[in-house]
């Protein structure tokens, strides 16, 4: 009996263990946690450094190990700092912190050779939804099919963004998967855009240079993911 259990114990202590996989699953990169999704190799930082300005940087696997591509100093973040997703709620100005997709890209230009995400092309009367009392919370939709109170202000509660009013932000923009489950009043329209004049009121911005760039290195098949922290 003493055998089998001398024989056993390395394997029984072998299944507490961790497995590769799973220890892989969470990495460090520029001091920001990021959880990894099955298959990603690209990954976007946004590192606080100081008030609402962050160091943004993208990252591809390669060989193995993680390669900064580019990286900006002039990143900015919500006027609110950061916050926890599930203590988030709209109109705060804070930006969430954590892992989220990069599902799509949109902008004000047409399809350019190179560009491998999913892309949707801004067109006059988009929104994107911000009416709590709309299904389509938290979703890109155009006026013209309705349901959503479209015409409430930006400044109401439940105003949705018209992103043609945005059109310099949101020349270069990708949507992220912050609240994809359309949790109501938790926010909406969470980017990652072009820089304004300041701070956002909770995407995550970058010069107009680092945002042309990424359009043509950020490929779906890699799976990309944005992650937030400090």
């Amino acid at each position: 009996m003493r055998r089998l259990l001398a024989a056993l114990l390395p394997v029984l202590l072998l299944g507490l263990l961790p497995s590769p996989a799973d220890a892989a699953t969470t990495v460090r990169l520029d001091g920001v946690s990021v959880r990894l999704r099955a298959g990603t190799s690209q990954v976007v930082t946004a590192n606080r450094t100081r008030g609402y300005h962050a160091r943004v940087t993208f990252w591809a696997l390669q060989h193995g190990r993680w390669t900064k591509r580019l990286s900006t100093r002039d990143g900015r973040i919500g006027y609110g700092g950061l916050s926890r997703p599930a203590q988030r709620h709209q109109g705060d100005g804070t930006t969430p912190t954590g892992t989220f997709d990069l599902p799509f890209a949109f902008g004000t230009h047409a399809r350019k050779a190179g560009w491998r995400m999913g892309y949707h092309r801004i067109r006059k009367g988009d929104y994107w939804v911000g009416d709590n009392a709309s299904r389509y919370y938290n979703q890109l939709r155009n006026k013209s099919v309705g349901g959503f109170r479209w015409w409430l202000p930006e400044s109401d509660d439940n105003g949705s963004e018209r992103l043609l009013a945005h059109r310099a932000p949101y020349e270069y923009a990708f949507a992220t998967g912050f609240n994809a489950g359309q949790v109501h009043h938790r926010g909406f329209a969470i980017f990652l855009h072009v820089n304004g004049r300041g701070a956002t009121a909770g995407c995550v911005s970058a010069p107009r240079s680092f945002l042309k760039k990424l359009f043509g290195l950020v490929d779906p098949s890699r799976h990309p993911v944005i992650a937030i922290g400090a």
